[in-house]
């Protein structure tokens, strides 16, 4: 099928703004009529380099399979240089890399992340879900479940695979909502507003996070553990020790976006649930349902939103011409309510069946943590279905202003627990 080659530019600034993903119902609006009359369309925007926006369920999913011609980027679409003043990251993170790189990365964690691996942590994870659960229950009743609940336990259960003090934790939540949310000045260092002030603030962030990870390399190295962390500090690529840079950025990978991306789904499902209470009726009723309510959590918050794919040569998508060094957005919320995918995809069933979803992205980069945020969420659920008796929204829900890794910023809601 040929579509229009042109995205009009309103349409193109909502995929590209982060503004835009704070108000997820209008863009999801906004969505719905580039799937229809520009599936795959090139935006021309003047403060974005020109790039492809990628909105359907099909093309996303061919896109991100044809790994050797849609080379991996540097993650969502960023203003170009003279406009917000970026520069090098200082790190490389395994998410950004191609072949033959990206094989011999991915391998050194691969098997840890298996669900065979993961299942020993499960105990411990129930412990710690019993944990939250109870501070809920001890709570009065009424609480922002992202600041209280959701942010903090998969957070530990992350820092408990790395191998890092538990006691560190308020450290490692501020530096993941500085370096995702740094277009949210409620989360950027410092309050950073301003374009410059916002690079110095996450160029801070990456410094500080480096000098931690360096230090926990250091002392993996002198004493190993049975740990990521030692995993990533003594791992060797064609002989040679990982480099800095290679290593700080697998150790951002696991650390961030491993919790923060559950987090936000977890969030996304108990929002759900609180605006639906026939579909919280529903897997309260049937426990088995609740690998469903994982999954179309997950397909309805989608916490990575975009991730850009580069031309390696010229190529066509549904009838179009992408030339060799241009950008494809791949707009996974787009994606993930396709009306030719999904039916009445603007509902949230937690018997949806089958659930195909793009939110762990497609292809070799497909998440490598995923079986173990399936398993986290559904130990969660686990715990707290059996005890909430009912769940309202207390106000007005926030999401954070970013067009990368994301969700619900505030979740004020109001329960009775048995």
């Amino acid at each position: 099928m040929t579509c229009p080659a042109r995205l009009p530019d309103p349409l193109a600034r909502a995929v590209a703004d982060p503004k835009a993903y704070a108000d997820m119902d209008t863009l999801h609006q906004t969505f719905a009529v580039i799937r229809r009359d520009y599936p795959f369309a090139r935006a021309e925007l003047p403060d974005y380099e020109p790039f492809w926006a990628a909105c359907k369920f099909e093309d996303i999913q061919s896109i991100a399979r044809q790994n050797e011609i849609f080379l991996s980027g540097l993650g969502a679409l960023t203003p170009r240089a003279s406009a917000l003043g970026l520069t090098d990251q200082g790190f490389r993170s395994i998410v950004g890399m191609n072949p033959p790189d990206h094989g011999k990365y991915r391998v050194l964690t691969q098997g840890w992340l298996a669900p065979k691996n993961i299942r020993k942590l499960e105990t411990d994870m129930r412990a710690l879900a019993r944990r939250y659960v109870d501070r809920m229950a001890d709570s009065g009743g009424e609480i922002d479940f992202v600041g209280e609940i959701a942010v903090h336990y998969p957070l530990l259960v992350v820092m408990a695979i790395l191998g890092v003090p538990p006691q560190d934790e308020p450290m490692m939540l501020r530096l993941t909502q500085e370096y995702f949310g740094n277009a949210d000045e409620d989360l950027t260092r410092g309050g950073a507003r301003t374009a410059e002030e916002i690079r110095i603030g996450l160029m801070e962030t990456i410094a500080e996070v480096s000098d931690y990870f360096r230090r926990i390399t250091e002392d993996r190295r002198r004493a190993p553990a049975d740990d990521l962390a030692s995993v990533i500090a003594n791992a060797r690529i064609d002989g040679e020790l990982m480099p800095e840079l290679d290593s700080l950025g697998y150790y951002i990978t696991i650390a961030f976006a491993g919790h923060d991306t559950t987090s936000s789904s977890v969030a996304g499902g108990l929002w759900a649930l609180a605006e639906r209470p026939e579909e919280l009726a529903k897997v309260k009723a049937d426990p088995a349902l609740i690998p469903g309510l994982v999954e179309e959590s997950i397909r309805w918050t989608t916490p990575v939103q975009q991730f850009t794919r580069v031309a390696a040569r010229d190529a066509e998508v549904r009838g179009q011409t992408v030339r060799k060094g241009e950008q494809v957005a791949l707009c996974f919320p787009s994606g993930n309510r396709d009306e030719e995918v999904f039916e009445d995809p603007f509902a949230f069933r937690v018997d949806r069946n089958p659930i195909r979803h793009v939110a762990f992205g497609y292809g070799a980069h497909q998440c490598l943590g995923m079986h173990l945020a399936r398993m986290e969420m559904a130990i969660f659920w686990e715990e707290l279905l059996p005890r909430l008796k009912s769940v309202e929204l207390a106000g007005s829900p926030k999401r954070t202003i970013t067009n990368f890794v994301g969700g619900p910023k505030t979740l004020p809601v109001r329960f009775e627990m048995a």
